[in-house]
């Protein structure tokens, strides 16, 4: 008996030793937000305050320590975060997780991002304040590389800490600018529709491109291969780092805001992971303040505001990726023709260091337009040589000075000025500021081609015939400033035309921009409260309209009666997303259907991209309201034509029982919140035993796809929709109380498991709620959480 109380006794000890070790080791990967750390390169030292959510404050004599210290506070909170993205484009994840990573890696290590980068360094102003802030800013990233406390992260997967560089920081500009873009996942998969099932098919598609707009509208005023698509997709979809997809942005002018003074909102839609994907900061020096949001290793806010304006971005959707079929001289593949000569291919010889296995050798070849796709994505189905040209490599860039210039302006003039300077990708930059100026500007360098010439198809790479004839200034960009409806604002929407034509690009379809028209137009007294309330908006104006289109051709005498109280609910239906709503489930799984079975049975393996791109919901109103179409007929049955009621009934059929067998015979209980779901992943959450420690979620979210609050998923044969994307953060700065704006994120300001702010901003954040950004000295300064720099002696 003794024996066993004594076992007993030493396992309680051995448990409790092990939860204060635990406990212990789990400190000391926590941040410091107190204390004082000496630091090398600032010449005074720092004081930082971190609020209630772990936003640092960041008060320093001059800039460079600034950014200094913003580099060292931000490398506490995120380098693992950071050590992922300067990774992608790069090619060097499978370092880290091994060959379920190579295909991702072939793709970014060929697209010249990399190249492109050493480009840029050599030729940078190294006297330029831009260039000077973001080497301190790198200094002070490395000085916690140095000093401080390693990630759990890079333990657990083995992988050492290194160095930043400046070309790390441009890898992620470049691997930013290719998420934005759509072209490679829409361009191959039109191509081949084109090619495969003739110009009828093709016509009718393209044609969507021109229907159903919102436009954005111009007006200045002074200053005040469907393996193809799905090898591309597939390959951004494992990447563990959020992809950038949408956005709202509205700016409400003082003569239609109840005090008289500029509202600024902005939700940028962008992949939900964990850590989110914004760092917020305030710097504050004697001659320079901004409250902004950064991406992981820039050191320059894409959104931000202070007490004089604020600004903020969409994404502006435009074509600014073009495929060549090049033409390979027969007797030497290394060679290429160009009009009447034949051209050497640059040849880049690539190595992929792989965790666990050999390294992975290959070469890629380059055109006069870019790169060869054959090289660097598998299983394309064609032996002709495709060639991608990308505006953000071919260019000259200057994207650092952009971020810097627009942060850095001190009125509108300078504002647009820096924006002017961006030539990929394309955005949307918002504008609102305390002199009551408002404006819009689509920023990216935008190009001509012969007028005749479809670039959403693969273009002749030898020819001659298809090449850029003409580059347009800035001034011919769309933009608005000052107009007279007294607001502007973009929802990934088609801008207005631009020399009597509208610009080509992937441009979504019109429903969150004619809800913001319809929702910001007729009001003359908006409020901060109001504005709160409308960036939660859930209701579809073109949902609606479209299940009308389709409920009209249904024969309600072949349904029972359940059925026919699923047809009355829709009938009814508004648009709403709420979580209560059963008419969302309904919809979302009879469009699924509709979809399927007018286009799948041409477009075979294809249909699967074809549905995942957000070209679908611009075909889908235009496929609703059509009475003939070469779609129609189901191709795959024989002696029978089928009519849009034909294919219309067989999709209400099929989506009715798949929901009683889903959701129960209780058509009632088929709730919205049932169905939808948000998981916030981080990389290591991917194995199992850590799910629940690293990921945060799973909830249940409101809203839906394409409505102001976004939640962005795919539409799918499994009947569930899994959140993929939505709002990174939700932004309001009201200029009459500038002080007071308010902002949320997803998750947390940290990306440190063990830190109180990885996940603190949940629960305001799932509600519709905010935090304030405070701007206000005096009340910075309560803050018991204060960390000093010490400039080293």
């Amino acid at each position: 008996m003794k024996i066993i109380k004594k076992i007993i006794i030493f396992l309680i000890v051995i448990i409790i030793l092990t939860i204060a070790a635990g406990w212990l080791y789990s400190k000391t990967l926590k941040p410091n937000y107190k204390g004082e750390i000496v630091i090398k390169n600032t010449t005074e030292d720092v004081t930082i305050y971190f609020d209630e959510i772990g936003v640092p404050h960041i008060n320093a004599k001059n800039q460079k320590d600034a950014y200094v210290a913003l580099g060292y506070v931000h490398a506490q909170d995120r380098l693992w975060q950071m050590e992922l993205i300067r990774r992608i484009a790069a090619g060097r994840l499978s370092e880290i997780f091994g060959e379920k990573l190579i295909r991702a890696d072939k793709l970014f290590s060929g697209l010249g991002i990399e190249e492109a980068s050493a480009e840029t360094i050599k030729n940078l102003d190294k006297n330029s304040a831009a260039y000077k802030m973001a080497i301190a800013y790198l200094e002070g990233i490395n000085q916690y590389i140095e000093n401080g406390k390693t990630p759990i992260e890079f333990n657990l997967v083995g992988v050492e800490k290194e160095q930043y560089t400046l070309k790390d920081m441009y890898n992620v500009f470049g691997y930013m600018a290719f998420s934005f873009a759509v072209a490679h996942k829409t361009d191959p998969m039109l191509n081949e529709v084109k090619e495969k099932l003739g110009t009828a098919y093709f016509n009718e598609l393209i044609g969507a491109e021109n229907q159903n707009l919102t436009l954005i509208k111009n007006e200045k005023n002074p200053e005040i291969t469907g393996a193809f698509s799905l090898a591309m997709n597939s390959l951004i979809d494992v990447l563990p780092i959020s992809p950038f997809i949408g956005s709202n942005s509205w700016v409400i002018g003082a003569d239609k805001t109840k005090n008289g003074k500029v509202i600024f909102a902005n939700d940028p839609h962008i992949g939900y992971s964990q850590p989110s994907v914004w760092y917020q900061a305030h710097i504050k020096t004697p001659d320079y303040e901004m409250y902004g949001f950064h991406l992981a290793l820039v050191p320059f806010p894409l959104l931000g505001h202070n007490k004089d304006f604020a600004y903020g971005l969409t994404m502006f959707e435009n074509d600014d990726i073009d495929f060549y079929v090049e033409e390979n001289n027969p007797k030497n593949t290394n060679q290429y023709k160009f009009k009447e000569d034949y051209f050497d291919y640059k040849l880049i010889q690539k190595r992929l260091k792989i965790k666990d296995a050999k390294d992975s050798l290959y070469t890629i070849k380059v055109s006069k337009h870019g790169p060869l796709m054959n090289g660097i994505v598998e299983h394309l189905e064609t032996e002709k040589p495709i060639a991608m040209q990308w505006i953000y490599t071919k260019l000259n860039n200057r994207i650092l000075d952009v971020a810097y210039e627009m942060s850095h302006a001190t009125n509108l003039t300078e504002f647009k000025k820096g924006a002017s300077k961006l030539h990929a990708p394309g955005l949307n930059m918002m504008y609102g500021d305390a002199k009551n100026n408002i404006a819009w500007f689509a920023t990216g360098k935008l190009y001509k081609y012969r007028d005749s010439l479809y670039t959403k198809t693969f273009l002749n790479g030898s020819s001659g015939k298809d090449e850029i004839v003409e580059y347009l200034d800035f001034e011919e960009n769309p933009q608005a400033i000052n107009p007279t409806n007294n607001y502007v604002y973009s929802a990934n929407n088609q801008p207005d035309s631009i020399k009597n034509s509208l610009y080509p690009g992937y441009y979504l379809s019109e429903d969150r921009a004619k809800r913001i028209v319809d929702l910001v137009a007729p009001k003359n007294d908006w409020t901060k409260e109001d504005v709160a309330k409308m960036i939660m908006d859930v209701t579809s104006p073109s949902a609606p309209k479209v299940a009308k289109d389709l409920i009209k051709y249904l024969d309600k005498r072949e349904f029972s009666p359940s059925a026919k109280t699923a047809i009355h609910i829709l009938e009814n239906w508004t648009g709403n997303y709420d979580k209560e709503e059963v008419a969302p489930v309904i919809y979302n799984r009879f469009i699924y259907e509709f979809q399927k079975n007018t286009f799948a049975d041409e477009m075979g393996k294809s249909f699967h991209q074809f549905a995942s791109t957000p070209f679908i919901e611009k075909v889908l109103p235009m496929q609703a309201a059509k009475e003939k179409s070469v779609w129609w007929d189901n191709v795959s049955t024989k002696d029978k034509v089928e009519t849009k009621q034909d294919i219309i009934t067989t999709s209400f059929k099929n989506a009715f029982s798949f929901l009683e067998n889903q959701l129960g015979a209780n058509v009632a209980g088929w709730k919205w919140e049932r169905v939808i779901s948000v998981e916030h992943k981080h990389a290591i959450g991917e194995i199992a035993v850590l799910r629940k420690y690293f990921n945060v979620g799973p909830f249940v979210p409101s809203g839906g796809d394409q409505v102001i609050n976004n939640q962005i998923y795919d539409i799918d044969s499994t009947g569930y929709y899994k959140v993929k994307a939505g709002p990174s953060t939700r932004r309001i700065v009201d200029f009459s109380d500038v002080e007071n704006s308010i902002a949320v994120i997803p998750t947390g300001q940290s990306g440190r498991v063990f830190s109180k702010h990885y996940k603190d901003q949940r629960k305001k954040y799932l509600n519709g709620n905010f935090f304030k950004m405070k701007l206000n000295a005096v009340e910075i300064k309560q803050s018991k959480n204060v960390l000093v720099l010490k400039a080293e002696k």
